[in-house]
């Protein structure tokens, strides 16, 4: 029989929004890779997954009725324990083959082959291909074995079981119809309890009909569409929900736009099987709250789409994203409008309360909030986060940013404490700075305050200004030394203080504001405010430094650079603000035709410069002999000027370039001297050229870590 295409349904009850778009793609990859395993499926099989609340679904093409027939070769024993000396089989050997399924008269057809020392007898045999029935149910279970399930849920069986109403299964959520079909076949498999079939069942209240019958393995999206009222893959779902609300802002009109947000239309593609976008409203007294706190709550709460007007600030309007479509939906939108008054209110409750106590009257109860038992409350650790604060504040600036950013770090943590922010702790910081401008602070220090958790994350933008990079640096700082002081480190895939993400962030603020600071100083300075808290702060600091500067190739490797080129500038540990000239110089260096050659020959002087800690920098022209010395000598006299000036300049590239026409006088250097010369004073003399040399070649890289 021909191949086939292949669907394969489990249809559930509602699914885990979150974890739906993953369930349906794994379940779909775990079914084509078993097929494949079995020779079922072939590389060219295309897989569709189908995904909705209440299914799981698998569209495959190209699936064979049975696998083919494949060859087998089978290891019995050494000839020497299956055959005796006149070349009978030996008892041994027959109990062997009668496990195999053969007998005696397979022994002519052995084949004898050398296994390592010894020759041994081999079985030759062919297997059947496996049927689609034994492939699929084999397939079946360990898809459903292997799906990333968030939590189990273990209920009975009703039918189909030895014991209804006792018989338990565990799966994600209860099962209740299976459909397989190989064309218009259905395969008899079994899983959870159930038998498959070619119906299923549509939209819970807007099919056409139900069941749901499935005629053709090729015809199920459609059949769902037409009969069942459902759109069944996942992305279509979501590219139709996508329409419709650009559709809907249209029709209201005013350069409005729906909020961008990936999840979000991620998690409500998974809520619904036939979306249906509406226009709804609230009234525009909570338009008063910061627009942070209404989206938030319309987002998180109610997964409500808020409408932003041309220049991003919040209307009072929003859409929902039904799962049915009424002829008069007036009840619908009046629902929502119904139930999302009573959020917003809460939201304007919240922010009148808070403002009716300062930040500063709230800092003395963070001596009530624990942060880490080893390290003490919060308020302990924004008295460190100040003392690091004030400390770079001196290194990068006067004493105004001193003092905004001493006060920013004071009230950094105040909002903890709010109403608001207890509510919905993902506006923390975002409230301190609402908060703070109530107050009547400076707009840099409402902005430090709002500003010293970025970046928050991959991407994110860094703080506004410099009071707002001071804190940051400040609060990541004493994340980083005080978790690495007591061994709180990150392992594998686990970090629950999210210390990658401080480490990163301090790296992009040193980087991209080209800081002028001294990592490692801050970080010990850092490491004194702990007092004794810290059991060995000079050995953590060290260990946290190497794992800064790990993050550190990891974040300029993410900018498309090579790790050779990475390693080369990192070695030198030039400025912050250098990195991202340095690294294009060496990327144009490398390009050059003469880099591997003065890399390797870098290199070569790196190690010899090595075992002569006692050689300097000092060339005397008397002592020159060879003429490729002085070759070398003349060119680098004409060519390092060169270099260095531009170096200087700024021009880090044209740095590098000016040195690639000492390739060939160096070539010859190597070629023609011998620099350990047995006169001392010519040996140092020869040393001290290449040690002029390897200076001037590592201004800008180690070159010798480009070399291949």
């Amino acid at each position: 029989m021909p191949a086939q295409n292949l669907l394969v349904e489990l249809f559930v009850e509602e699914l885990p929004p979150k974890a739906l778009r993953k369930l349906g793609d794994a379940f779909g990859t775990q079914l084509l890779e078993q097929l494949r395993a079995q020779g079922l499926a072939g590389a060219d099989a295309v897989l569709t997954p189908f995904a909705s609340p209440r299914r799981l679904a698998a569209h495959v093409t190209s699936v064979l009725p049975q696998a083919a027939d494949r060859p087998q070769s089978t290891k019995l024993m050494p000839v020497s324990v299956g055959l005796d000396a006149d070349e009978q089989p030996t008892p041994a050997l027959l109990k062997r083959l009668a496990a195999l399924g053969a007998d005696a008269s397979a022994v002519p057809g052995l084949v004898r082959r050398v296994d390592g020392k010894a020759e041994a007898l081999f079985l030759h045999s062919v297997l059947p291909g496996v049927t689609l029935a034994e492939g699929l149910q084999k397939a079946l279970l360990e898809a459903i074995a292997r799906l990333p399930i968030p939590k189990l849920m273990s209920y009975q069986l009703e039918s189909g079981c030895e014991l209804p109403g006792w018989t338990s299964v565990s799966f994600v959520r209860p099962a209740h119809g299976l459909v397989a079909l190989h064309g218009a076949a259905v395969v008899p498999v079994q899983a959870l309890g159930l038998q498959a079939g070619n119906s299923t069942h549509g939209h819970r209240f807007e099919a056409a009909r139900s069941p749901v019958v499935i005629a053709h393995a090729d015809a199920y999206a459609e059949t769902l569409a037409r009969d069942g009222a459902v759109i069944a893959g996942f992305d279509a779902r979501r590219a139709e929900i996508e329409r419709q609300l650009a559709a809907a802002a249209a029709q209201v009109g005013g350069g409005v736009r729906p909020i961008e947000d990936e999840a979000l239309l991620d998690e409500v593609t998974a809520l619904v099987e036939r979306p249906n976008v509406l226009v709804c409203a609230f009234e525009e007294q909570f338009l008063d709250v910061p627009q942070e706190c209404l989206i938030l709550t319309m987002k998180a709460n109610q997964k409500y789409f808020p409408l932003l007007d041309a220049e991003g600030r919040l209307t009072n309007r929003f859409l929902v994203v039904s799962n049915i479509r009424p002829e008069d939906p007036g009840a619908v939108v009046g629902g929502n409008e119904r139930v999302v008054r009573p959020r917003l209110a809460d939201a304007k409750f919240f922010y009148d309360q808070d403002r009716k106590r300062t930040l500063a009257a709230r800092v003395d109860g963070l001596a009530k909030v624990v942060y880490h038992n080893k390290l003490g409350t919060q308020g302990q650790r924004v008295e460190r986060v100040r003392a690091i604060a004030r400390d770079i504040a001196r290194r990068l600036g006067d004493e105004a940013l001193v003092h905004d950013a001493d006060v920013a770090a004071t009230l950094a943590k105040a909002d903890l404490l709010t109403d608001m922010v207890g509510e919905f702790p993902e506006l923390q910081g975002i409230m301190g700075r609402y908060y703070a401008r109530h107050d009547g602070l400076p707009e840099a220090v409402a902005d430090a305050i709002e500003d010293h958790y970025r970046p928050r994350f991959a991407g994110d933008a860094l703080p506004r200004g410099q009071a707002g990079v001071v804190v940051a640096l400040a609060d990541k700082l004493e994340t980083l030394v005080g978790m690495f002081g007591i061994g709180n480190l990150p392992t594998g895939d686990k970090d629950p203080f999210a210390l990658r993400r401080h480490a990163l962030g301090v790296l992009r603020m040193l980087v991209e504001r080209a800081l002028p600071l001294d990592l490692p100083a801050i970080v010990a300075a850092a490491g004194e405010v702990f007092g004794d808290l810290l059991p060995d702060p000079a050995a953590s600091n060290a260990q946290l430094l190497q794992f800064v500067y790990e993050r550190l190739a990891g974040y300029l490797r993410e900018g498309g650079y090579s790790a050779q080129e990475v390693d080369a500038v990192i070695a030198v540990r030039p400025a912050w603000g250098e990195f991202p000239r340095r690294l294009e110089a060496a990327r144009a260096f490398a390009a050059l035709a003469e880099a591997p050659a003065i890399a390797a020959a870098n290199k070569r002087i790196a190690n010899i410069l090595k075992k002569a800690p006692e050689a300097d920098a000092h060339v005397s022209a008397v002592l020159l002999a060879e003429p490729a010395e002085r070759a070398l000598h003349a060119a680098m006299a004409q060519v390092v000027p060169q270099s260095d000036a531009l170096f200087e300049a700024g021009d880090y590239t044209g740095a590098l370039r000016a040195l690639a026409v000492l390739r060939e006088p160096v070539d010859a250097f190597f070629d023609g001297v011998m620099v350990n010369a047995e006169q001392a004073d010519v040996r140092l003399n020869r040393l001290g050229l290449l040690k002029s040399l390897h200076g001037a070649m590592n201004r800008v890289a180690d070159l010798a870590r480009l070399a291949a």
